[in-house]
């Protein structure tokens, strides 16, 4: 069986036409300047170069440009986030989180716990999903910051944000959303969500590794502290040296995903479609988490079957298992054992996620190989 490449959850490939405008960057007769390098005009350039990238990724996301801070990936956007707000906390001491977010939220926000910080761990429903009237019952006085993903990594299910920003913001509160999993994938609109602080990373979303931004809104601002010093760049919220052919490929991929959304979303919802009715009739397999409040990228199975190892599926077909951010300790997903699976339906369990290069042929694959991997089926 050829290769297949069903794991663009956890990371997807850099599109071609990405490429091309990040080697506009490297070399000695590209724009190679230092962005901060003001003063000649191959800085100037790269300036120039750094700024209309941080406008690409901001007309995706219904924002303006001066809004984002450019740093390494969705993590550090996440403690950036997070901990900068809990540097300046005064009074209020209180952070809402759940049990389904990313370890880049749960492990930052475990260390403030440590730290003295007061944390309400909320439960999924029965879908996996975290309802408002939740969110809105965990809400204090002394809340700081609500904090959760838009788009589950692990299951592809969708927040209501919209909804539970209201109520975070009537109480006075902060509310920081992971969307990693979300852009290119569902519409957003920052200058009408309800929303402080938002996370993004670009080798989600077709764009190099090693690259990030953080939507730092009006009631965010005066609020947040830098976490790493040493020049005071970005506003004084993120020194270091811009990686402008990074950045310049974030722009350029978050651009694309603009341009091609409209296509590429019913595409996938049909090999989507296809993929579970597919597999619905199979023997132990069902699906993880909302059937219809998710983006269709993402499929995460359970196929209880005693017969069924997701061992005998690697190799030719790259999926996962659990996570990325879990996958160095073999340990059962943390989301799905938030959702009521036991260990056992856990490690039974398989991601598929599906991306701009997907084709029906490799869905009718991906069917076969999983059949074969049930004798009764």
């Amino acid at each position: 069986m050829p290769e297949l490449y069903f794991d663009y959850a956890a990371t997807t490939p850099i599109d071609d036409a990405v490429i091309q405008d990040m080697l506009a960057c490297m070399g000695r007769d590209a724009t190679f300047g230092n962005p901060a390098s003001a003063s000649h005009a191959f800085g100037q350039r790269a300036r120039l170069a750094v700024e209309k990238a941080r406008a690409q990724v901001a007309a995706l996301v219904g924002t303006q440009a001066e809004n984002l801070v450019w740093t390494s990936g969705a993590t550090e956007s996440n403690n950036l986030a997070l901990k900068g707000l809990a540097t300046a906390a005064g009074a209020r001491r209180h952070f809402v989180t759940s049990r389904l977010e990313h370890k880049a939220v749960l492990d930052t926000v475990l260390q403030l716990e440590r730290e003295g910080f007061e944390v309400t761990w909320l439960e999924p429903d029965q879908d996996g999903l975290i309802q408002p009237h939740a969110v809105a019952e965990a809400l204090r006085a002394d809340t700081l910051v609500v904090s959760l993903m838009l788009v589950n990594n692990e299951l592809g299910t969708l927040t209501d944000i919209a909804s539970i920003g209201e109520s975070v913001r009537a109480s006075g509160a902060l509310l920081h959303v992971d969307a990693a999993q979300a852009t290119g994938k569902v519409a957003i609109d920052l200058s009408t969500l309800p929303v402080d602080l938002m996370s993004f990373s670009a080798h989600k979303t077709y764009g190099p590794k090693g690259i990030g931004a953080l939507f730092v809104g009006e009631r965010a601002r005066p609020h947040l502290q830098a976490q790493i010093h040493g020049g005071g760049h970005e506003r004084g919220l993120r020194s270091g040296t811009l990686a402008s052919h990074q950045i310049v490929g974030m722009g350029s991929a978050f651009n694309l995903a603009g341009a091609v959304m409209d296509d590429e979303l019913p595409r996938i919802s049909r090999l989507s479609a296809h993929l579970r009715e597919g597999l619905s009739g199979l023997p132990g397999v069902r699906l993880n988490g909302s059937a219809t409040q998710r983006i269709p990228h993402t499929l995460n199975l359970c196929i209880d079957h005693p017969w069924f190892d997701a061992e005998n599926l690697s190799g030719a077909l790259a999926f996962s298992s659990t996570s990325a951010c879990n996958s160095a300790s073999h340990a059962p997903s943390h989301v799905l054992l938030a959702l009521g699976l036991s260990e056992s339906q856990a490690y039974r369990s398989i991601r598929l996620s599906l991306g701009r290069y997907t084709t029906l042929e490799e869905v009718e694959q991906v069917i076969e190989a999983i059949r074969r991997c049930l004798p009764d089926a």
